[in-house]
Parts: C-alpha cells; structure tokens; sequence
C-alpha cells in the first residue's frame, strides 16, 4: 500500500452508509461517472463531429476505451514488475483517472478551445487538461466547494501537466485579431498546465512530497518548435492514462477515419507500412506490412481483429522505466512505452492527424464551433448580470466581490456546454427566427 496520505481527500468525510466496503479509488469511480460533467462527453466531439454517424466515437466512448486500455497496462505491469505489485493500489484507481482525462475538454474539440484560450488570452488562459482539474476539485457539484473531494492520488494522476500557466507561458508577437472570425489556431496554442486559479489546490495535491521531489515534479523546459514551455514529469498512474489515451487516439480514431472511408488502402502503405518496412521490431515489421488487408477488409470482424491485435501489441510493448532522483516511488516509476513501438505509434498518430484531423470537411466544423465559443463568450462578457444563467450569475458577482478572476466563470460556462446545447445557444442569441428561451438552462 502506498502512503495514506495519498488516500486523503481535501474535505473529511464521515459518510454513514450502510454496509458500504468500497475502497476509496472505488469511490472516486462512482463519483466520476456519476457525475453531469461524464454524461456530457456523450455528446462532445472526439474528431467527428457528434450526430455524423452513430457509429462514430465521442468523448464518452473515447475515454471509457482509454479506461479499458489503461486497465490493460496496469495488468501487464503487475505482471511484468512484481516486486512493485504494492504500488498498483487499485484497478478503480486507473479506472478513474481514465475516465475522468477529458472531462474538462470544452465543445468542438481543439476549435473550442482555442477558441476559449484566446477569448481568456488576458485572464489566465484556457486549456482542457487545466479545466478537467477544476471540474474535478471544485466545480462539479458533488460537494458545495471541493468539486467531487477525490483522493490526493487520484488527482496527482490527472495531473497531465503539473505546472502553473504564468511560469508555462511565452508571450509571442502575433497579433490580436481585428475579427474573430480571423483566428488562426496554430497561432493562439494553449498552455498546457495548471491555470493560477487552482494553485491552493495544486499545492495541497503535491503536500506529500519532500521539497526537492516537488521542485523538480513542477518543472518545465523549453521545446523547439513550440511557443509555451512545457513540463517534463507525470505520475506513475498519469504515464499509464497518458499511454493508454494516445493508443486509443491513433487506434480507435484510424478505425473510424476507415469505416467512415476517410483513408484508403493506398494511403496506408505509403504513410503507414512503408515507414515501418524497416523497424527494428520483427513484430512491428510483420504486422504492420500485412495488417492492411484486415483492417480495410470489407468482413467487419476481419476489422476488428486488426483493432485488437495493434492494441494488444502496444500494450504488451509496456514496462516500467525508472527516475532514481525522485524519492517518492509514484514519481520515481513511469510505464513507458519500447522504443521501437513508440515510433511505430507516433506513425499512426500522424496518419490520423494528416487524413482525419487536418481533412478540410472537419476543420470546417472545428472552424464553426470556433466561431460559435467566441461569440457566445463575447455576448456573455458583454453583460454578463442579463445574460448569464441565475446561478452563474451568482458564482460571477461572487468572484468580482472577492477580486477573484470574473472572466473563469464565463470560460467554466461555456467549457461545461455539449456541442449541441452551445449550437442552439447560439442560435437563441443570435438568430432572429430562434425561439423563447424560457427554462433552456436547465440543461446545465
């Protein structure tokens, strides 16, 4: 077992329940999928916009995959390292960090938020990992102020990019747009951390480590290419969320762009097989030269088979890697990934990111939900005390009343809202043949 200070919850609970012999990681998995915002990612865009097909996935079925893959490590590492059987406390504990990952992503994917970084680009910010953070400490209302008062661990495994935007960001000198309808993502890149907001919170998670271990947890480095600085450490149970998210990514999101007809037979031996023709894996070199013809296969389980055979041969490709300079053992143990399947996975994704993501068919919805999230925050700033919902309204004056920051109530608002409930918002707001809006916040 690991250190009981990494089972302590912000707020004490003395709950009297009857006969109720949950562990707490079985807990936080309740609490997490029973809350609104988890109902939610059913109807928030993975890479397809939600209602294209049924078939397609969402956020809700993207991270319930993850969680499945996740547990998958998990049980590859407790067989592969024994002697650290002590540290995989729980299968619910890799279950809720799975679950919970995307919970703080706004709608319409990376077009939202942007769109919400720029609008909050002189207020803090905005970033969706930073956001699932907030909904889980603070927002969601399974208690009044401590959000769904998850265990210290679970939350340091959410912590994707454990540092604050003010140290993470660089200004640079694009612009400020004349028109937002001028917005260009790739020059608006949210920092990828902790927004200023949340650094009690953030402190409070990482109390348990010595100074030395904290300091170096926290920090961050420059990267080519890149305008933010970006953090360099994660957690035992992060490393295996963070594994399991990016094979879910580029496996389930390439079975997508396939049925969906996206990517061709043709486009997978040139950007796919090819490259990997020379790998130094005899596996990588086998499978990936001969899987296509599963994968494209008009046999639906002949598909299948291919999905679960790239899963598996990632998950198995897993193991233990070590940092001797942490002290604490949930910082010292990451799973990584061989080398040779690392390669092999970072050549899927940029399969998926160059036929899928950067098709101009879904830019153009990203394009759209852009607009939609910029316009409705700018009605919003605009007057806020008319237009807000009652509560928010409430949650807003409080936050001017303590000299807090206003504009995170608005960017929390808009964030919380399905793709759908943001579309037809909008239209209320801004189309002349929209309807009343009597009890239309009651969605939220």
């Amino acid at each position: 077992m690991t250190d009981p200070l990494w089972h302590a919850r912000r707020l004490t609970e003395d709950k009297k329940r009857r006969n109720d012999h949950r562990s707490p990681y079985q807990r936080d998995r309740a609490r997490i999928l029973h809350s609104a915002a988890f109902r939610r990612l059913q109807a928030k865009t993975q890479v397809l916009g939600v209602g294209m097909n049924d078939f397609y996935r969402t956020r809700l079925t993207h991270s319930l995959e993850v969680s499945q893959i996740g547990t998958g490590i998990r049980a590859q590492l407790k067989q592969k390292q024994p002697q650290l059987d002590h540290l995989f406390d729980s299968m619910s504990l890799i279950e809720s960090i799975c679950l919970a990952h995307d919970i703080g992503h706004p709608p319409f994917g990376h077009g939202g938020e942007v769109a919400l970084n720029y609008m909050m680009r002189n207020h803090g910010g905005f970033e969706g990992n930073g956001q699932t953070f907030r909904i889980l400490t603070g927002l969601e209302p399974y208690t009044e102020f401590f959000g769904m008062n998850l265990c210290r661990r679970t939350l340091l495994g959410i912590l994707k990019y454990p540092g604050l935007h003010s140290q993470l960001y660089q200004a640079s000198n694009t612009a400020e747009v004349q028109n937002i309808r001028q917005l260009k993502p790739s020059q608006w890149p949210p920092v990828k951390g902790i927004f200023d907001d949340d650094i009690e919170i953030l402190d409070w998670v990482l109390q348990p480590l010595s100074l030395a271990d904290k300091k170096r947890f926290l920090s961050f480095h420059a990267i080519d290419g890149q305008q933010h600085k970006r953090t360099k450490y994660k957690s035992l149970d992060c490393s295996i969320m963070e594994l399991a998210d990016d094979i879910a990514y580029a496996v389930h999101d390439l079975e997508d762009a396939i049925v969906m007809g996206i990517v061709n037979p043709v486009q997978w031996q040139t950007d796919v097989a090819d490259k990997l023709v020379n790998s130094k894996d005899n596996w990588i070199r086998d499978e990936f030269c001969s899987i296509g013809t599963k994968l494209f296969s008009n046999k639906h389980h002949l598909r299948k088979d291919a999905i679960g055979t790239l899963v598996n041969g990632f998950v198995t490709a897993i193991d233990i890697q070590q940092d001797t300079e942490f002290e604490e053992e949930l910082l010292r143990y990451n799973a990584g990934l061989d080398d040779n399947f690392s390669a092999a996975l970072e050549v899927l994704k940029q399969f998926v990111f160059k036929y899928v993501i950067r098709k101009p068919e879904i830019q153009m919805l990203e394009y759209k939900g852009q607009q939609i999230v910029m316009e409705l925050f700018e009605a919003f700033e605009s007057d806020p005390e008319r237009l807000l919902p009652n509560n928010t309204q409430e949650r807003w004056r409080d936050s001017r009343e303590k000299g807090l920051n206003s504009h995170r109530i608005i960017s929390d608002y808009i964030s919380g809202m399905t793709d759908e409930f943001a579309a037809r918002l909008h239209q209320h707001l801004f189309s002349p043949n929209a309807g009343s809006m009597i009890e239309f916040n009651k969605e939220l």
